[in-house]
């Protein structure tokens, strides 16, 4: 793979994680197997929404389900997805959360 490919991969990786959702379902599925219904109750999101985000996390090749009967259980198809959250947590606070004042990607920009 060419330096400028793996570049491309990395954003498209962080870009998977770029919604507080999918982080949501990854900081949960990093306790155990979970079904959609399950992670709609616990979330309180719409069936609609919790099925679209895992289904990007599914494609990206980050969670990956067995089904059981009828029903499909979710897990994480890599555990280091949370050494990576981790370390971003680890980075969020050494820079005193200052991502999030950032005028193209912090919290006010989220807001536009």
């Amino acid at each position: 793979m060419t330096p400028l490919a793996e570049t491309q991969a990395a954003v498209s990786l962080f870009h998977s994680l770029a919604d507080h959702t999918r982080i949501a379902i990854v900081r949960r599925l990093a306790s155990g197997e979970a079904r959609v219904s399950d992670l709609v109750r616990e979330t309180g999101l719409a069936q609609s929404t919790i099925s679209e985000h895992v289904a990007c996390l599914r494609d990206c090749g980050l969670v990956a389900g067995r089904p059981e009967g009828r029903q499909v259980f979710y897990a994480l198809a890599h555990p280091e997805l949370i050494d990576l959250l981790s370390a971003a947590e680890t980075l969020l606070a050494a820079t005193g959360y200052r991502v999030d004042l950032c005028s193209t990607y912090g919290a006010e920009a989220r807001k536009r």
